[in-house]
């Protein structure tokens, strides 16, 4: 498949993607030495959700805008605080038109000492990233491969941090060279924490690029994935592997997850799953 940012932001899965995120990295903000995101394919950092791409979909409609007008359990309302709060930065009052990308997410999020990372190879995207971004400081945008940004910028001086890969899933062999790829960056800086986003389209290679993680070198490997049980012409169902997860993550997304499928399914349908793919004792 072919998943293009400007025309799902802030749909369900955006909602899962970045609200683990934001969870991520206020875990490593708890610490006081500077941290570094490498986001490995960023995309433009600000979708206009009236523009052509996202009317032309409109499926932030199911995703952001039924969370921002849902009710929340004061539990759920708190963990997803920090999510709602940066995402309300980008816009004015209760109206939603405007939808931040995780490179933008994640600097309402971090400090003054820490750094982004956003590696985009399409020039017009790179350009509009470097727009969005305002000339901060703490981020660097590079046109680059994110696979090959993986070799390049990995590990990074700081020695902690987080490698958001959410790659378009363009290619036939997406799923392996995620794998391959990964396998090589965590090798490289195995304390590291890495969260893949993938689409849940062709479940049995899901399954299969699950289980090669799984079965190879990796340690502490959450998977976490939604099923909102859309109609055949939309995207259903995506999920989250994270390796290195902070150690509260897996009681937060117990929470998060059943909340999401009681939010987002579409009448009767729909699911999660949350287990270990690898856990060290």
């Amino acid at each position: 498949m072919n998943y293009r940012h400007a025309f799902h932001a802030g749909n369900f899965a955006d909602v899962l993607k970045h609200a683990t995120l934001s969870r991520i990295l206020l875990h490593l903000c708890t610490k006081p030495a500077a941290f570094r995101v490498i986001d490995t394919h960023a995309g433009a950092g600000l979708y206009d959700l009236t523009g052509p791409e996202a009317s032309r979909t409109g499926e932030w409609r199911d995703g952001i805008g039924r969370l921002r007008a849902a009710p929340l359990a004061p539990e759920i309302a708190s963990l997803l605080a920090p999510y709602l709060e940066a995402i309300g930065a980008f816009n004015e009052g209760d109206a939603l038109k405007r939808y931040p990308g995780s490179p933008l997410l994640a600097l309402r999020l971090m400090r003054t000492q820490d750094r982004l990372t956003a590696c985009e190879l399409s020039p017009p995207a790179a350009a509009a990233l470097e727009h969005a971004l305002a000339r901060d400081a703490r981020a660097t945008v590079v046109t680059i491969d994110g696979y090959v940004a993986l070799k390049a910028y990995v590990p990074p001086k700081e020695r902690r941090g987080l490698v958001l890969v959410d790659p378009p899933f363009e290619q036939p062999d997406e799923f392996s060279r995620l794998a391959n790829c990964i396998e090589q960056a965590w090798r490289k800086w195995a304390t590291g924490t890495f969260m893949l986003w993938y689409p849940l389209k062709d479940r049995r290679a899901a399954t299969a690029f699950a289980h090669a993680l799984g079965a190879g070198p990796l340690r502490k490997i959450l998977r976490a994935e939604l099923d909102v049980n859309a109609s055949a012409t939309e995207l259903g169902a995506a999920g989250l592997i994270i390796i290195n997860p902070p150690w509260r993550l897996a009681d937060e997304l117990n929470l998060l997850l059943p909340a999401f499928v009681r939010l987002f399914a579409r009448g009767s349908g729909g699911g999660y799953r949350l287990d270990w793919l690898r856990r060290e004792a």
